[in-house]
């Protein structure tokens, strides 16, 4: 199960921190990222990390986003700095739970039910 929480209302160039706790099946032994669907817009993934916590992020939110794990606190976050209106959107937690990338829907197994982001 995945759960995110920290979605909000800020205005550009603010920051949010998005966290998303995973228990049960999902774990971070798998691949782990952070997809973004905007109104009107395909889910697309904005970042990821591995098992090993190498790190990947798509080129609208490279230099702004950090991925990150707690694996004390079964946490996954998103620190987002920089915020610009097209950031607007729904925030999905994902995982994988076999190995592999992360960073495209059809690669995903599980997914979290989604926070709000909304930048103005």
């Amino acid at each position: 199960q995945l759960v995110e929480s920290g979605g909000g209302s800020v205005q550009a160039g603010g920051s949010l921190r998005l966290s998303c706790t995973f228990s049960g099946a999902a774990s971070s032994r798998y691949c782990m990222g952070w997809f973004r669907q905007g109104p009107g817009e395909e889910r697309e993934g904005i970042a990821a990390i591995d098992a090993d916590d190498n790190e990947s992020y798509g080129d609208s939110v490279q230099g702004r986003f950090t991925i990150s794990k707690d694996y004390a606190k079964n946490t996954l976050y998103l620190q987002m700095n920089s915020l610009k209106p097209e950031d607007s959107g729904m925030y999905y937690c994902a995982a994988k739970m076999i190995e592999g990338s992360c960073s495209v829907v059809s690669a995903i197994d599980l997914w979290g039910k989604c926070t709000q982001v909304t930048v103005s």
